[in-house]
């Protein structure tokens, strides 16, 4: 009789003494490390808007040069209708017999 009561005496020191201290323990390290990784996610959170803003800032000023430095339609248009124009004319030219040198010489 005396072994079954020295036993559980044992095992109720055993939970009291280590497994509580032991649990109390890995509670208070699961919730710092939750702690830890929400401020961390919060953080990174933080930048990537910030980089998110700082994208959206580039591409609208790539967006604007490209405005003031492309050509517009119409005019790209009027200078392939010119070059057209100054090609059809020099054809003609060649077509008509126009030498610029006089036969033989250079």
């Amino acid at each position: 009789m005396h072994d079954t009561l020295t036993g559980g005496l044992d095992l109720a020191w055993w939970i009291t003494a280590v497994e509580l201290p032991a649990m109390g323990g890995l509670f208070w390290l699961i919730a710092r490390v939750r702690k830890d990784a929400d401020s961390a996610l919060d953080e990174l959170r933080a930048r990537a808007e910030e980089a998110q803003a700082q994208v959206r800032e580039s591409l609208a000023a790539y967006k604007l040069e490209v405005a003031k430095t492309y050509v517009s339609f119409a005019t790209l248009k009027d200078v392939e209708q010119r070059l057209t124009d100054h090609l059809l004319r020099i054809e003609t030219k060649l077509d008509s017999g126009f030498l610029p040198f006089e036969a033989g010489r250079r």
